[in-house]
């Protein structure tokens, strides 16, 4: 995550290394493969124009500096991962719950560090969480077994244990794929330009979306390697490694109806970018989108593309008051029929919702509507698959159609 330079740094969970930014970089402003209109293109069943949506953020419920918001099989509840550490219901009818989880003894919360990421298994009978723990901010991913709708908290597995060097970048979300296996989202480590190189390192957790079975152990772990990870041998690259080449992936999600993966990469100095990972291309198995190489699909610091790289689907520069991209899940709900297919994502700093859509890894839309919130830090799904967004401010709104 990023923020521009004029602001502080510990301030705000989506800040990015002071300094290291080059204010005399260009402005610029590319989508990077979109097509010249959206006429004549086939739109999901039932779906419309974007410019021709109107929508708006209803508020729902107050918490505590939310950073995910989750569904959990078998119930209505979705629930909320407060930055400090608790994981709370929010029921239908908007109220919140008292915690079922509170770690924050053990989650530090200074410059991007908290609990971070929260999802659950694909039966609803186990909670994954991610977060900064005591004292130096390193990622820990734990495993509690759900007793109806209470945590065991005598159940805790720690799932794994990343050093983290720098206070920022550190990813930290998590969804379960389409495939049942829980996906682990780390950014390069920080400080700016990825100075360890983590993001090219195929041997490194950092820079990267990792893959793994925590239904089972593996050998000497507390989870197994699924056999078509792309270095599932640990060869040419670590085990858990299932795509690399990422900054600091806030967020990513699964299309719910094609099980496309979709990740929203935080830039360093410029570009803020999407990447579209298709289902049917292998999901991302090996993918190298880049970074610290390029900065969307421009060279970074006179890097230039990887062998084989992939492109970003669409970026955004910071020229319209953008400075942290917000991701971002793909519409499938029925009460506003007419988003279907589109993907919603924000800016931190800009506050407006976006959407873009794309057909055969092409954009084929694009809009910014006036619905507008501030500090947007994450989306998130119920069960019906409408969509929620989250501000660090404290407001949890949902997506409805205007009017």
């Amino acid at each position: 995550m990023r923020r521009a330079a004029a602001l502080v740094c510990a301030a705000a969970l989506v800040a990015s290394a002071c300094g290291g930014d080059d204010d005399d970089e260009p402005s610029l402003r590319a989508t990077t493969t979109t097509a010249p209109a959206a006429d004549g293109v086939e739109l999901p069943d039932g779906a419309g124009p974007l410019a021709d949506i109107e929508l708006t953020l209803t508020e729902v419920a107050e918490a505590d500096s939310p950073t995910a918001l989750v569904a959990r099989a078998g119930t209505d509840t979705v629930y909320v991962a407060e930055r400090a550490g608790r994981v709370r219901p929010l029921a239908a009818d908007g109220t919140l719950g008292e915690p079922i989880l509170d770690i924050s003894d053990d989650v530090v919360t200074d410059v991007e560090q908290g609990l971070l990421g929260i999802e659950f298994s694909p039966d609803g009978g186990t909670l994954y969480v991610s977060y900064s723990v005591v004292p130096d901010g390193d990622t820990r991913v734990d495993a509690y077994t759900m007793a109806g709708d209470e945590v065991d908290l005598a159940s805790r597995r720690e799932l794994l244990a990343v050093e983290q060097p720098f206070a920022n970048h550190n990813g930290g979300d998590l969804a379960i794929g389409p495939d049942g296996y829980l996906y682990i989202g780390l950014g390069d480590g920080g400080d700016a330009g990825d100075p360890e190189g983590n993001g090219q390192n195929t041997q490194a957790l950092l820079g990267k979306i990792l893959r793994i079975d925590p239904s089972q152990p593996g050998d000497g772990t507390e989870y197994a390697i699924p056999a078509d990870n792309p270095f599932a041998d640990g060869q040419d690259g670590a085990p858990e490694v299932w795509l690399y080449g990422v900054r600091n992936p806030w967020r990513f999600s699964f299309d719910a109806e094609t099980g496309d993966l979709w990740i929203a990469d935080v830039g360093q100095e410029s570009i803020e970018e999407i990447d579209l990972l298709p289902a049917a291309d292998g999901g991302g198995s090996g993918a190298n989108l880049g970074w610290n190489e390029m900065e969307g699909a421009h060279p970074y610091d006179d890097g230039s593309n990887p062998e084989g790289a992939v492109l970003p689907l669409f970026e955004f520069d910071h020229s319209d008051g953008g400075c942290a991209i917000t991701g971002g899940v793909v519409y499938r709900g029925s009460a506003i029929p007419q988003l279907a297919g589109a993907y919603l994502f924000s800016d931190y700093c800009d506050g407006r919702i976006r959407a873009v859509r794309a057909a055969d890894g092409v954009v084929v839309e694009e809009h910014i509507f006036d619905a507008e919130g501030t500090e947007l830090v994450s989306f998130g799904e119920d069960a019906q698959g409408e969509v929620y967004v989250l501000s660090l401010d404290g407001t949890i709104y949902r997506i409805d159609a205007a009017g």
